[in-house]
C-alpha cells in the first residue's frame, strides 16, 4: 500500500464502498490482488488502505519463483473484524 496515513480521513466511517469491498474479500478465501480491486472493481487506494488501517482487511505478501525470477504478490484478505462489520 502506498497511501500515506495523512491522506486518509481522520475519523473512520463505514461506507457502502467499504461494505462492497469487504463483501468481495469475504468471497475470496485466498485474498484478492490489490490491482484487481482497483482496476477491476473501481475501489480507490485510499479506501483499501483505510480498511487495512482499521483492521478490517490485511495485506499478505507471497513470493513466487518463476524461471529463476522472484515475484512478490500482495493479496488483501478480510479479517475477522471485517467479517463482523459486514454482518452488522
Amino acid at each position: 500500500m502506498t497511501v500515506l496515513r495523512s491522506q486518509l480521513p481522520r475519523k473512520p466511517r463505514s461506507s457502502p464502498e467499504w461494505r462492497q469491498a469487504l463483501q468481495l474479500l469475504a468471497r475470496s478465501p485466498r485474498g484478492t490482488i490489490e490491482d484487481v480491486l482497483e482496476l477491476g472493481h473501481g475501489f480507490s487506494r485510499e479506501t483499501l488502505a483505510t480498511l487495512v488501517l482499521n483492521g478490517l482487511a490485511m495485506v499478505m505478501t507471497e513470493t513466487l519463483s518463476l524461471d529463476g525470477a522472484t515475484i512478490k504478490i500482495e493479496r488483501m484478505r478480510i479479517t475477522d473484524a471485517g467479517r463482523r462489520a459486514i454482518r452488522g
